[in-house]
């Protein structure tokens, strides 16, 4: 079967019924001394390296990398939260070009470099990964290997409060903000440096992007997150509902982090463990969590302070002018991709320059095997050995300026494997496919009126797997076959009458296409009216749950069967503190899909590689698909 999973992923696009048509020449990379892009659609033309743990770029770059040192800084903390001035601390790497003395005070024009930082709270031996001064696994090392040969700077900084930075780990509060944007401006007024940043990484070090950006940073120019969130409450909420990490979790694996080497330095320990007894937010972090849970809202001050000051998205629109290189997962369920959409949509509104990169793999980076692997199906197959060269000429163009502009548009797949350029996403030409509950979308089985969810099964692959359904789905089923072909790509709508026991409730949805998740939503009847606003709730008074599912990009072929499964709630999402029965009213209750129709001239193919051949792939994906 080995050879057929090569022609799968060869031929991803005809599984969803397309084909990229007639192709433009292949630009030429030798022509000039500054190489044209290669358009996306033809790079699978070009010989990518696919057999390492990760992406390289098309041409190796012609510096050697210097060994890494660390360097402290100053950072003003805002009043009451410790010292007014604390240090944080980065490791650096530097390209070996020949003339350039890296400690000399000042230096020419071709000694500057632009920098690309990655800021997170891992850089310690017992924290999964390495000292900021040696290659981080997790993303430095492919970075250092990647662009210092190509003139760049990696830095890698550890927020406030985590490996040998001090002060309070407040949990991308404003002391960790101050430090992220102090190291900004270090690494863009260092004498090496060009004064053009960049500032990526994944999930945590996806977060940290924009809390450079949201102050307006002049040295910021571009950032890429990745699977990283624009604020920490609209992150554990949706709908009202709250995820299994709301009402604490996170706060009480992540300030575990300030005590995180393996051989710290007792004086600088004895330091972090000082100044967070005096943190404010250090101490009462946990407590807003569970509060906001207990109460389904931020009831008092201080609540709202402590979520507004860890929301960044807003002042990111407000105050950022660079550009955005948007990566996440679409299968991610660690940061869910509500963090991605409708928000990239924000950020083009006012006039950024954005790409976008949205795969259906999970909590992971784009290139990496041994990651996407953890999927059982064909999708573990997507990795895009073209990201390390989609990088380069992204920094080329945005940090040194040495490169034409990159296409500005978005790179998504489907679960069927496909991929596809889109202008924007969600795109703008959806139309809204209206089903009605107990008409188009058959009442087959269940029970209109179901009570509360009382427990939640862990899926195939663990706490970040899939989502499936939880064994106590007993409220309604709805199902049709399908006519036509289906393509679905935005936020679909569940607009259903329901009549809640008691003062709330919740409600979860499912949509499956022959018995295979595709989608789910959830909602906290307190907020029906959909928004941030916590409504009332009469017992007894019929409402309208104005639901919004998380974004998919789906593929549904004709005949196929489409349910959608009422529960209690869905999976990873706490059932709601106000716990009543709820009964659903078909009269009324709609399923709104946004849908489109796409042609041949849509779809690309990336890169080729033999998943099972490859030796990062995991046995247990190979076992199932090869």
């Amino acid at each position: 079967m080995r050879s057929h999973l090569v022609v799968l992923v060869l031929l991803a696009s005809i599984v969803s019924g397309c084909i990229a048509g007639e192709k433009e020449p292949v630009a030429s990379v030798e022509d000039d001394e500054t190489p044209s892009l290669v358009p996306i659609r033809d790079r699978h033309v070009l010989e990518f390296d696919t057999t390492g743990r990760w992406s390289k770029t098309l041409e190796a770059g012609v510096y050697d990398i210097l060994p890494g040192f660390g360097v402290s800084f100053d950072v003003e903390v805002p009043l009451g939260n410790g010292l007014p001035v604390q240090q944080a601390h980065m490791g650096i790497f530097l390209p070996d070009i020949e003339g350039c003395d890296w400690a000399a005070a000042e230096l020419p024009d071709e000694c500057k470099v632009p920098v690309v930082a990655d800021a997170g709270p891992y850089y310690g031996e017992l924290l999964f990964d390495e000292h900021a001064t040696k290659p981080a696994g997790r993303l430095g090392k492919f970075l250092i290997d990647n662009l210092v040969p190509h003139g760049y700077a990696i830095a890698q900084v550890s927020v406030m409060g985590t490996g040998d930075s001090g002060g309070c780990m407040d949990l991308m509060g404003p002391v960790e903000q101050a430090g992220v944007q102090a190291a900004a401006e270090w690494l863009g007024t260092a004498p090496w440096s060009n004064g053009n940043v960049a500032l990526t990484g994944r999930s945590y070090d996806g977060s940290t992007p924009w809390e450079a950006a949201m102050d307006g940073n002049p040295y910021v120019k571009t950032v890429v997150p990745i699977s990283g969130l624009t604020g920490q409450k609209d992150l554990m909420w949706k709908n009202g509902s709250a995820e299994s990490r709301g009402p604490g979790l996170l706060w009480g694996i992540y300030y575990t982090f300030t005590y995180t080497q393996k051989d710290l330095d007792p004086v600088l320990q004895a330091r972090q463990a000082a100044e967070n007894t005096i943190c404010p937010d250090t101490q009462t972090a946990l407590a807003h969590g569970a509060t906001t849970y207990a109460l389904g809202s931020e009831q008092t001050p201080e609540m709202a302070r402590y979520w507004e000051e860890r929301s960044f998205g807003d002042e990111v629109l407000q105050n950022y002018k660079g550009s955005v290189y948007f990566i996440h997962g679409m299968q991610d369920w660690n940061v869910d991709p509500h963090m991605a959409f409708p928000y990239y949509q924000q950020l083009e509104e006012k006039g950024l320059e954005m790409k976008g990169l949205f795969g259906q793999w999970a909590h992971n980076y784009p290139d990496r095997p041994s990651e996407h692997g953890t999927r059982i199906g064909p999708e573990g197959s997507t990795v895009r050995f073209d990201w390390a060269q989609d990088l380069l000429e992204w920094f080329d163009h945005y940090l040194k300026g040495t490169g034409p502009k990159p296409e500005l548009v978005v790179e998504m797949q489907d679960q069927q494997g496909a991929w596809r350029i889109e202008e924007t996403w969600p795109p703008r030409d959806v139309a809204w496919d209206v089903l009605a509950l107990g008409g188009d979308l058959a009442f087959t089985s269940g029970d209109r009126t179901f009570g509360p969810h009382s427990g939640q099964d862990v899926p195939p692959g663990g706490l970040f797997g899939a989502p499936t359904l939880t064994s106590t789905s007993t409220g309604p089923v709805y199902t049709m076959e399908l006519q036509e072909d289906l393509r679905i790509a935005g936020l679909p709508r569940l607009h259903v009458q329901v009549t809640p026991g008691g003062p709330g409730g919740q409600i979860g949805a499912t949509l499956l296409a022959d018995g295979a998740h595709i989608g789910h939503a959830v909602m906290d009847l307190r907020y029906h009216a959909g928004g941030d606003e916590m409504q009332t709730v009469v017992p007894g008074e019929t409402i309208t749950a104005q639901m919004e599912f998380f974004p998919m990009d789906v593929f549904v072929a004709n005949g196929t069967v489409l349910e959608l499964r009422l529960t209690p709630t869905v999976w990873d999402y706490l059932p709601s503190t106000v716990v009543t029965p709820v009964t659903v009213e078909d009269a009324g209750s709609v399923l709104k899909l946004p849908t489109i129709t796409r042609g041949e001239d849509a779809f690309f193919t990336p890169p080729v590689w033999d998943p099972c051949a490859h030796e990062n792939m995991p046995q247990s994906w190979k076992d199932n698909n090869c």
